[in-house]
């Protein structure tokens, strides 16, 4: 049997008409950077609460029964000549009112349903929400969240942490970091100007973020020796990424990993992310020789996302002094920074991406198009996934594509890590949950797509609509696993199924159902991962 860590994709080439979108991996769609929920008040006529850091002081507001600290510059804007350079330590005199969110990163595929209204550059700030009772010395577990978005897209605003906080007594920060070209360009001229002659901006910004908690969250009672990096979709690769990165240990001890993993992201190496990013400063009119980080530095923000239209940025490389090995590699291989791991995914990933790219296939389309995709496996993939058990092209073109990739990856990716670590597996499995604002198709089921668990975990406000008090109820249990897992490196929750570590074969899975959370065995054979491990590795 192959080892999973050498599975780097078994996406056969039809993942191009939707996993193309995996160029998106939207973690869900941006919202409004500053828009605070319809729900929250905001405590009238309370103190403020105002908290000291290295830089100086922030005042905050409660808020529904939290405390929260917004717009927290965690470097210095990386505009102007440190545009395309490593972070620095941010600056500020006095107190900083601490009450509004900053603008989202320069958006590099917006995508065009409900994008951010404000948008900068200057936006390496986070947010920060703790309980209301929290105070300095209190040493609550940290949880820190990267949203996703391919690398290209998204923002940290979008995904409050008031409940969690308030809940269950921990610590909740949520960053932004630098997207597209402007946060993964494997230029070394650009390179040569920091110590780890990288490119991938955006995972220094990450590792910047968890540097300026580690040295400030005891400020907001947040304990720095109980950090837990979390991440979805692209932020689920940035997570990967850190557990790979050894300029990055010690910065964080647990790490969460939702609907990304490591081996189904995979980093291009540092040649070939070199040629994609002359390929796109040369689309940005920057091709002259000893002029490109000069030229790429003036050029205006439009011109760089107008470049990387067709170009999209593959996010981190690796083969640089930032990150040696590729993550599944390295974890592999055993060269990681070893924490107690939760990772997952959603029942039904891929509903999502052919919802958007392929929503009314016919049964013709989807038979021909598995067979020119599969070749000589095309018929038993199409026995193995007929339209008549599945109820539509659409519903069966899914399965594949969430068997093929999310799943099945889950599940080595999982195994990689059982056998060196406590691991925690879980599946969200909840047949009514509701889907993106502005993605849902009529008439088709979209529930358990990809980002579906999301609204289950924040104060997120962009599900299509409410979640019942069912669903409600099993978002708390969420919650609550994530929390304790934060706090203790194992989800032991009293009251609460209990929930098994995997193991080193990473059978113990636990199903996430508003009515019936249980553990399982089956994972592996409910996604047919046996059969598409027989399926040769293609890029996707």
């Amino acid at each position: 049997m192959k080892r999973p860590g050498n599975r780097l994709s078994s996406a056969r080439p039809l993942l191009g008409t939707a996993l193309a979108l995996v160029t998106l991996l939207a973690s869900a769609l941006p919202a409004a950077a500053s828009a605070p929920s319809p729900s929250a008040s905001v405590a009238a006529g309370s103190p403020r609460p105002v908290v000291t850091v290295a830089q100086g002081g922030l005042r905050g507001q409660s808020r529904d029964g939290a405390q929260e600290f917004l717009g927290v510059p965690y470097a210095a804007p990386p505009v102007g000549d440190a545009r395309l350079r490593a972070p620095q330590p941010p600056r500020w005199n006095g107190v900083r009112e601490a009450v509004q969110q900053a603008p989202a990163c320069l958006q590099f595929s917006p995508f065009g349903l409900a994008d951010p209204r404000a948008v900068s550059e200057d936006c390496l700030y986070l947010d920060v929400y703790r309980p209301r009772t929290a105070r300095p010395g209190a040493r609550l577990p940290v949880v820190l969240w990267m949203h996703g978005g391919a690398y290209s897209q998204g923002t940290g605003t979008q995904f409050g942490g008031r409940t969690m906080a308030d809940l269950t007594q921990s610590v909740v920060v949520s960053i932004n970091y630098r997207l597209g070209q402007l946060g993964y360009l494997a230029l070394p001229e650009l390179g040569g100007d920091n110590a780890r002659r990288s490119g991938s901006f955006g995972l220094m910004d990450q590792i910047a973020a968890l540097q300026w908690t580690r040295q400030n969250i005891a400020a907001f009672g947040g304990n720095p020796g109980s950090v837990t990096i979390s991440g979805q979709s692209a932020g689920s690769g940035s997570v990967c990424a850190l557990l790979a990165a050894p300029s990055a240990a010690g910065l964080f001890h647990r790490a969460v990993l939702q609907s990304g993993p490591c081996t189904l992201l995979r980093t291009p190496d540092s040649a070939s992310a070199e040629v994609q990013a002359r390929s796109f400063a040369a689309h940005a009119g920057c091709a002259v020789p000893g002029e490109v980080a000069a030229c790429l530095r003036a050029a205006s923000g439009a011109a760089l996302v107008e470049a990387a239209r067709t170009l999209p940025t593959p996010g981190p490389a690796s083969g640089d002094g930032l990150l040696p090995l590729p993550p599944a590699q390295a974890i592999g291989s055993g060269s990681w920074n070893k924490v107690p791991v939760l990772i997952g995914s959603t029942r039904s990933e891929a509903r999502f991406f052919v919802a958007l790219t392929q929503p009314h296939l016919t049964a013709e389309q989807y038979t021909a198009q598995v067979l020119a995709d599969y070749g000589a496996a095309g018929p038993e993939v199409l026995a193995r996934y007929p339209v008549a058990a599945h109820g539509s092209p659409y519903l069966a073109l899914s399965a594949v594509m969430t068997d093929s990739t999310f799943a099945c990856h889950t599940a080595w990716t999982a195994q990689l890590f059982a056998s060196q670590v406590p691991t925690y597996v879980y599946e969200f499995d909840d047949p009514q949950s509701p889907t993106l604002a502005g993605a849902q198709v009529p008439g088709l089921d979209e529930s358990n797509a990809h980002s579906a668990e999301l609204a289950y975990l924040h104060d997120f406000t962009m599900g299509e609509r409410p979640l019942t008090p069912v669903q409600a109820a099993l978002g708390t249990r969420m919650k609550r696993y994530w929390a304790a897992f934060a706090r203790f490196g194992a989800p032991v929750v009293p009251g609460q199924t209990a929930w098994p570590p995997a193991g080193a074969a990473a059978g113990a899975v636990l199903t996430l159902n508003p009515s019936a959370t249980r553990t399982t065995s089956s994972f592996g054979e409910d996604h047919q991962c046996a059969f598409w491990r027989t399926q040769p590795p293609r890029p996707l």
